[in-house]
Order: C-alpha cells, then structure tokens, then sequence
C-alpha cells in the first residue's frame, strides 16, 4: 500500500476528504505541531480539529508502520526461495498487523518444535500422505513401518506416524486461515472465567472468585480488575470456548475423503493441533486484545478525566488561604495573593494527638485578618473533614462584614509536587511540608498552571491508572495537557517553566531558557522579542507565537490568539472597516457593528484583502473577545460556609455535589462529607446511556439526591433523577 491509497483510506474511514488527508499528513511531516495545524491552519485541513488530527495522525503511523512490517516480512520470505505471487498478493492485500503476521507464521524463524525434530528424522514424506488423503487401501502402521530408524530415534511404526502427525499439526497450526477462523470463534463464543486461587484469601476480588463473562460483551473495567487479581496472585483466569465445535470447524476446512486410510491420524493431528498449539495462541492473543482494549479505553477516560480537571474555572482576584489536612504532622496553612504570590504560612495542630483547637483557630483567623482573605481551600486528604468544622467554626465567629467562604479541593498529587525540582526552585526557603498547601491554594486560582507542575498520573482521576499501558498513557496524558495549555493560552511574562514546556513547538530545556531570559532581561514586551532567547529558532518560534501572550504589550495584537504571521490581515481589515488599532482596543465589538454597518461579509472582506476565510474569522474572533478564556464556562468549585457530616443526610435529601472522577460504571461525587456519593450509571439519565461521559464530566456541579447511607462501611448511593 503506497502513501496515497494510505491517504485514500484514512479519508474513508474517518468520513473526511483525501486533500484534507493529503494536507494535514504534510504538515505533520514537516513537524507543525497538532495545536499550531488545528488553530493556524485551517484554510489547509479544511477546518480539522485536534480529535480529526490526531486520530489522522494515529492512524497514518500504523499504516506506515504496517508497511514497513509488510516490506520486512517480504524481504524475508523471498530470502527463503518461498515467496509466491499468491503469498505477495495476501501480504500486500492485508490491513492489519495480524493478518500479517499470520501469514508470515510458517516461514518464521522458530525454536526447535516436535515437527522440526520429525522432518529431522525423514517423516515428513508421511506427513504428506496423511495430508493427501488419496490412500484408500492398506494399512498406515505399514506404510509408517517404511520410516522406523533407531539412529534417526522412529524406533516403531507409531512413533513414525505420531512424529508425521506433528508435522500436520504444525502445517495447520501455521495456517492464517484456521487462526482467523479460531479468533473469530474465540471473540464470538469465548468466555472469559476467573476463580479465586485460595477462597479464603481473595481480598478485593470476591466479585471474580467465581466469574464467567463472554469474550464479546465483557467491559473493559472487569477486564482490567481480572488482570490485577491476576497479577496479584489472587485469581486464576482462562478463556474457555466450545473445544469440539472449534476442532470440527477445522475438520471441515481440511478433511475431504473421509474413506482415505490416514483419516484417523489426520483427526488426531487436527485435535493436537488445536489444543497443543493453536487454542493457547488464541487465549494469549484474545487476552491480550482484550487488555489493549481496556487500556485504551481505561487511558482515553482518563485523558478526558485529566483535560476536564486541568479547564477548571479559575476563581481570580481572590486572596486564597490554602489548608493541606493531617493529623500527627499537623496542618500546613499557606496564604497567597490575587496574583499566586506566596504571603505567609505557619504549622496548626487542631487534631489529636496535639489538640490545640483554640490556639489553631487563633492563628487562621489572625492571618485571615491580617491578609484579607475571602477563600479557605482544604486538602481531601487525611483530617480533611475534621479541618472543614475548624474552618466552618472560624467563619463563623468572625466579623459579619467579613465575607469567607471555603470549599474542599482535590489535593492529589500535591505530595508529589512539594517534594519535586520544580517546588524546591519555587521556594527554596520552604520545607517540603510546607509547599503541598501553596499548591491546594493555587489549584482554585488557577489549576491549569498549577496542576502541570505535576505528572498527571497522580492527579487523582481515573481508574486503573497503573495497570495500563504507561508509555501509551504517558502520550495520552501529554497530548491532553498541550491541547489544555495552548486553548487556554499562556502569559509570557508569567508562566513557569512548566507550563511553557506544553506550548507547541517548545520544549523542556527551551521553556527554561524562556524562564532565564526573563529573569535576566525583565518581562518581555513584544512577541518578536522571543526570536532573543537561546535555543528558539525560527520554526519554534512560528509553532508557539500565537499561543503566548503579552498583556500590555508594545503592539496590541501581541495581546491576542492573532498569529504574528496574520498581523498584516489583520491591520488591513480594520483598514477596510475604517477602525484603527486603538478603537479595537478599547472596544472590540465596534467590528461586528461595523461589520453590519458596511454590509461587508467576512468573505468579502477576504478577497479584498487577500486572507483566508477561516484565518480572518478566528481575527475577528479574537478582537472581538481579546481575553476570552475557555475555561470561564465552566463550573466553579461549590463554596460553603457550615460543614455537612454524613449523619446529617437522609434518603431522599436533595443536594449540590461536584464530579470528582468518572469512571465506566458512574461518577463519584463530593457533596460535602467525609466519603464521595457513587452515581451508578443507571443513576444518571432516564434514557439508556452507555457511557457516564455522555452526562457528566469531572468538575460539575450537579443536583442530585441521596438514595441510600451505609454508615458502618462509609458508602453513599446517590442518583441524578431527581423525580
């Protein structure tokens, strides 16, 4: 398959046209990132998105890594003396890795099997009369009698025909057409059985002590469970499927002349074949099918799980004091300003063993004071409920005029952050204790640059997250955060080195350089002054311009998502509109008045002017709504001022609740106790949902009631149907 049927098909498959292929795989050739491709190139893909593009580009390399694969296999074949036109023509004709390989099987290089050994010692001409059928009269032990051997180890005629008889097998074996027959029996009738290996020792596995489910209907998170129970030695699993229908299937594709002599041996060779060799290729094959499956499914709720935690709405202009909870070590408090700057912080001890309750409410309320603050974020961890009443207390008592709030915040992976390289360059003066609480804070200011600074593995969504795929996630999982980043955009003038690493076309050690560069020649105050920083050459430079930003800049477009590259359309439009610069600046709506004024059309603009229409309408876009940031639309974080204990819900109780984590059978919600509320699937919707992501993502905020409390084993039941 050359390149251009690769695009033809890519084209088919994703329902879009061959030159919006053709162009996007040509920019991605020429390494344009997917962000820059998806924003400033439009006029060239025909409008793709970031989804379009990368499934293109997923699925462009598997086809050009299949080519490769087909080239190899050919190569090696030919190298042998047994490439045939047939052979070349099912190789070059197949559209999967598998099939591939399949009929690559029998002239692979192989160990030294129980047929190798027979056609070693000279059976393989019986073999072939087994194979032939055409034997009518007479008997095999005397036909066998002609290959006994001593020295070659056919001491017997039945050794000579079981020896014959692994040859056949491994020639059916070997056959791509009985293993895609099997394969295609092993998804349609298999069954997936777990048992517990010691019933009084199966832990969190007692759902799959005894479990059968079918291969085709089994989802993807019991498929990851069994693995795990598995692999901890908890469960033996195996896959189970009709054995008699699989052999008689393959009688019927071998066995014509059932009156041959050979036919008993032939039946044996098939049944050998199928149990010794092609069924545990098949359970291996159908079980790791089902686990690449699972992971992909596992990393592709994750990812979404991540992107939607990384567009929370930031909560600005507010001075935050963070609370990371805990009990023996005490509670760390840390303040920051509207900006993220760290004020101040101090070590509490409300809990027990310390039990200062008074003297920790003294202190919070003293810097509350002192600093102004109007937010309390407290960690979910360790203490984190029994720090809710301290702050709920604390507001409580305060001066009426005095308007603060507090909400719970996730504070996974925050540990992680305090401990790592970015956290001790961020405060080297501080403890490692004592940086956990300054990044909870932040997370209600701004979670996008915050929660970059830390791998996304450990950011608390998800489910199965170690047990799959990890290089697969790890891509998945950046791809997110770039998308994340350059959506948003970032400040140019204040965004860490960690943050700037996830800007398309730039990388860790030239985010750094940025970092340096700032810090020894002071903010930067146009775009084209990044072409100064070591390291960002020209095609960087292209990729990331238009996702940097300089508020209050030299040039006003440097403000904008407007590509340096499209500054000149830009001037010339509001030329032809008659606005200037500085009216736009004060007014972005003056362009959609007088573009109704002018009666011009936004393709006519672009004709005249000789820009694109896509590019044109993203400028307009982008003047009319300067500071637009998709994150704005979304959910904030439910703030509160009293604590709610779990004592304090009944069944029927109708709350708030935000989305935690969504996993394959519901969402897990906080509403503001000790233990997040499950919404089971069947929870959600009146209409059939397959997926908990077609309803909820993480971080809403939704209605629902309590269905049921399971105080002793701390479980809430909660549904979205309210009536």
């Amino acid at each position: 398959m050359d390149e251009l049927q690769m695009m033809t098909l890519i084209a088919e498959e994703l329902n879009i046209r061959f030159n919006q292929v053709k162009n996007t795989v040509q920019l991605l050739d020429d390494d344009n990132t997917v962000p820059f491709i998806s924003r400033y190139r439009k006029e060239i893909t025909g409008s793709l998105d970031e989804t379009q593009i990368r499934d293109l580009e997923d699925r462009m390399r598997y086809l050009r890594n299949l080519e490769e694969r087909k080239q190899s296999v050919l190569k090696s074949i030919d190298e042998q003396g047994k490439l045939t036109p047939d052979l070349v023509e099912k190789i070059n004709a197949a559209t999967k890795m598998r099939e591939v390989e399949d009929l690559y099987l029998p002239y692979k290089q192989k160990r030294r099997t129980r047929a190798i050994i027979a056609k070693e010692r000279g059976l393989e001409p019986l073999a072939m009369l087994i194979v032939a059928q055409s034997t009518l009269e007479g008997d095999p032990l005397e036909f066998a009698a002609e290959y006994v051997n001593d020295e070659k180890g056919v001491p017997t005629a039945q050794k000579a025909l079981a020896g014959a008889r692994d040859i056949v097998a491994e020639m059916i074996s070997d056959d791509a057409d009985v293993r895609k027959k099997i394969r295609d029996q092993a998804k349609e009738d298999g069954v997936i059985e777990s048992e517990a290996r010691n019933a009084a020792d199966v832990a969190d596995y007692a759902m799959y002590a005894e479990y059968r489910e079918p291969v085709k209907s089994i989802p993807p998170h019991r498929i990851l469970a069994i693995n795990r129970g598995e692999r901890e030695n908890k469960l033996r699993v195996k896959l189970e499927m009709p054995e008699d229908a699989a052999i008689f299937s393959i009688e019927q594709m071998y066995i014509r002349n059932t009156d041959a002599i050979f036919t008993d041996d032939y039946r044996k060779a098939i049944a050998d074949s199928y149990n010794r060799l092609i069924f545990p290729a098949i359970e291996r094959e159908a079980r790791s099918e089902l686990t690449e499956t699972a992971d992909s499914h596992a990393i592709d709720v994750f990812a979404q799980n991540t992107g939607k935690l990384l567009m929370q709405a930031p909560i600005r202009d507010k001075v935050i004091l963070g609370i990371d909870p805990g009990f023996r070590s005490g509670c760390k408090v840390a303040v920051i300003d509207t900006t993220n700057k760290y004020l101040e912080g101090v070590t509490i001890y409300p809990h027990p063993p310390q039990n200062r309750w008074e003297r920790a409410k003294a202190d919070v309320s003293e810097l509350i004071e002192k600093y102004d603050v109007e937010l309390i974020a407290i960690g979910n961890g360790t203490a984190s409920r029994e720090t809710e009443k301290m702050a709920a207390e604390i507001i409580s008592e305060l001066d009426s005029s005095e308007d603060v709030v507090y909400t719970i915040v996730n504070e996974a992976g925050a540990s992680v952050y305090s401990a790592s390289p970015i956290a001790k360059k961020e405060f080297p003066d501080l403890e490692a204790s004592m940086r956990g609480n300054i990044s909870i804070a932040r997370r209600l200011s701004d979670p996008l640059s915050e929660l970059v600074k830390i791998d996304p593995k450990s950011i608390g969504v998800g489910l199965y997250q170690h047990d799959v795929n990890q290089s697969q996630l790890g891509e998945a999982l950046d791809r997110v955060v770039e998308s994340c980043v350059n959506s948003v955009g970032v400040n140019l003038n204040t965004a860490s080195g960690s943050l700037l690493k996830y800007v398309a076309g730039i990388n860790s050690r030239v985010a750094q350089n940025i970092v340096n560069y700032r810090d020894s020649n002071g903010r930067f105050t146009s775009r084209e002054e990044l072409r100064m920083v070591k390291g960002l050459g020209d095609s960087a430079f292209v990729q990331a311009a238009g996702f940097l930003r300089i508020p209050e800049p030299d040039h006003y477009l440097d403000s904008t998502a407007v590509h340096p590259e499209s500054y000149a359309a830009a001037e010339k439009m509001l030329k032809s509109l008659g606005l200037s610069m500085d009216a736009v600046k004060q007014n972005g709506t003056l362009l959609s008045l007088s573009l109704k004024t002018s009666k011009k059309s936004i393709q006519d603009i672009a004709a005249e002017i000789g820009a694109g229409y896509e590019t044109l309408a993203d400028i307009i876009e982008s003047l009319e709504k300067p500071n637009r940031d998709p994150r704005d639309g979304m959910p904030t974080p439910i703030l509160r001022s009293d604590v709610l204990k779990m004592s304090d819900l009944a069944e029927g109780m109708i709350l708030k609740g935000t989305v935690r984590n969504v996993v394959d059978f519901g969402a897990f919600v906080d509403i503001g106790v000790k233990q997040d509320g499950l919404v089971h699937l069947s929870q959600m919707a009146k209409r059939y949902i397959k997926n908990p992501m077609e309803v909820v993502s993480v971080g809403d905020v939704i209605q629902i009631k309590v269905l049921s409390i399971d105080l002793p084993r701390q479980r809430i039941a909660l549904s979205m149907l309210l009536d």
